[in-house]
């Protein structure tokens, strides 16, 4: 039996709230299902690159982060044509964009 989890907007809401407290500015780029949308997290490191995280499940069955980017940041214009793409598969889908000139993403899970 798995553990609950947290609703999207109530995880995504806390995630906000952690850029805050760590001075990294970030906001909703585009609100999904507020239960059960997928979340997709564009760090801008504010020098025209990006990089795009997506939650998966690892072979454990815990949360982890994937980099859709690749181990670099890549220019922004294909962070936003990642992220268009992944929109037009997925209605419900959350996008936040991060702000932070060295790459920080905040995240407790793992990222791979």
């Amino acid at each position: 039996m798995s553990a609950p989890r947290l609703t999207s907007d109530l995880w995504v809401h806390a995630h906000l709230r952690l850029c805050a407290v760590n001075n990294v500015p970030a906001v909703v780029v585009r609100r999904g299902d507020a239960t059960a949308g997928s979340i997709l997290i564009k760090v801008n490191w504010l020098d025209g690159r990006a990089t795009v995280l997506s939650p998966s499940t690892g072979l454990d069955g815990e949360r982890v982060w994937l980099r859709l980017t690749g181990e670099e940041p890549k220019p922004e214009t294909e962070a936003d044509a990642m992220i268009a793409k992944q929109v037009s598969r997925d209605p419900d889908l959350w996008v936040v964009e991060m702000e932070d000139r060295e790459g920080r993403h905040l995240l407790t899970e793992p990222v791979r």
